[in-house]
């Protein structure tokens, strides 16, 4: 269990049911109760078409939503533990990552995943022609090509007409919200993450919130001061005590942004929370001072791991000259690291104007990341209802790619 100590505030408490309305038509919400049938027949389809055995890669195709939630969870069990393949992420249109990771690979024990629930992703199908184009010079017996796109998208009667595999992502699933859906499930379930564990550590949270356990109130007090203090409050940092949790930051930094910057419903009104992912320590020597003496603009979450999955000292050594370091000798890292988030803590608690926050992570695993992914969604979802915007659009995301399209139209 992850334990949390969060804001206090009152909340309406007509929240909770407009919350639980919301469920029955938003399809994240019930996700870590899905029938993952469909993984082991996904699983044994590709077997037939491509012996499991012979992947050594699987490469991800996909931006944003498509791509984040997967590459969060694969960066915090990786550490960790041996898996059964490597997963990459190409999630950017940059021409020497794209060839750096491409160098990297070899291609005839490589599977790509190709992610995009409109399937008109203009990123995503770049790529995609990219690799097509090598598999086909180097002749493969085999298409190593998965699609997991909405049902109807074009991209999935591309994929029927090439005879690809074919993942349908769930109903009514906005991409920042798809890591527990096929998109994040499928990639990861290759790799050999725990995927039960995932869904049992978001389920956890669920159920907590839903049934009145003790995440409810946490949660509609946190949402609350959130959604009342965004004028004066409206940046939130997401300090994380591990670095496997770097890539969760990128995911939340997604979730965050672009659920919660928003014009009101029916109001010409502006709103939004920007969040900023920090990793400690190392962040301690660049952000920390401006969330020390800076405008008081800013709330902060801070995220440890409680057990870290090695014990590892430092060493009994006495430098000359350094004598007075002695007293880290023996320390684990692991109660280094803690230590240094916990100063950090009192230190800012010692400031007045400077909401802060704790999670603590009990161990580093599925359930537990899974936990942590279904808190921030319901939190993201909380704090939207309040704000009174549509937290599931993207309307400046499709203005841009609009433009986008003009801009390669004018080129013809």
């Amino acid at each position: 269990m992850i334990n949390i100590l969060g804001f206090d505030a009152d909340f309406d408490p007509s929240l909770l049911n407009r919350i639980v309305n919301e469920k029955k038509k938003i399809g994240y919400y019930n996700l870590p109760n899905q029938d993952t049938t469909y993984i082991n027949h996904y699983l044994k389809q590709l077997n037939e078409r491509q012996n499991l055995n012979s992947i050594s890669d699987v490469v991800v195709i996909g931006i944003g939503g498509s791509s984040l939630g997967a590459k969060a969870v694969y960066h915090f069990i990786r550490p960790i533990r041996q898996l059964k393949r490597n997963l990459h992420f190409m999630d950017s249109t940059d021409p020497i990552t794209i060839a750096n990771i491409c160098n990297s690979l070899n291609i005839g024990s490589t599977h790509f995943i190709v992610i995009s629930k409109s399937g008109s992703t203009i990123e995503t199908i770049a790529i995609y022609k990219h690799i097509l184009a090598i598999t086909k010079t180097i002749q493969l017996s085999h298409f190593p090509f998965t699609f997991i796109t909405g049902k109807s998208s074009l991209l999935a009667k591309h994929a029927r007409k090439v005879n690809g595999l074919v993942i349908n992502i769930q109903q009514n699933i906005g991409g920042r919200f798809s890591l527990l859906s096929s998109a994040g499930i499928i990639p990861l379930a290759l790799t050999g993450t725990k995927i039960d564990c995932l869904l049992k550590g978001a389920a956890k949270i669920k159920d907590s919130f839903f049934n009145q356990g003790y995440m409810q109130n946490l949660l509609l007090k946190k949402a609350t001061f959130y959604a009342n203090n965004a004028s004066n409050y409206n940046i939130n940092a997401l300090f994380s005590y591990t670095d496997s949790l770097k890539y969760f930051n990128d995911w939340y930094a997604q979730l965050w942004g672009e659920s919660l910057g928003k014009k009101q419903k029916n109001s010409v009104f502006h709103v939004g929370l920007t969040p900023i992912g920090l990793t400690g320590p190392k962040d301690q020597h660049s952000f920390l001072q401006l969330l020390y003496e800076g405008i008081r603009d800013k709330s902060v979450t801070f995220i440890k791991l409680k057990t870290f999955e090695n014990n590892q000292k430092i060493p009994n050594i006495t430098l000359e000259k350094l004598e007075t370091f002695n007293l880290i000798n023996q320390v684990k890292f692991s109660t280094l690291i803690n230590m240094q988030a916990d100063a950090i803590i009192e230190s800012l608690k010692k400031h007045t104007r400077i909401p802060l926050d704790e999670i603590t992570l009990q161990k580093q695993d599925e359930f537990s990341i899974g936990q942590l992914i279904y808190y921030y969604e319901l939190l993201t979802s909380l704090v939207g209802n309040l704000l009174n915007i549509n937290t599931y659009n993207q309307p400046g995301v499709e203005f841009g790619k609009n433009i986008l399209i003009k801009k390669l139209q004018q080129q013809l």
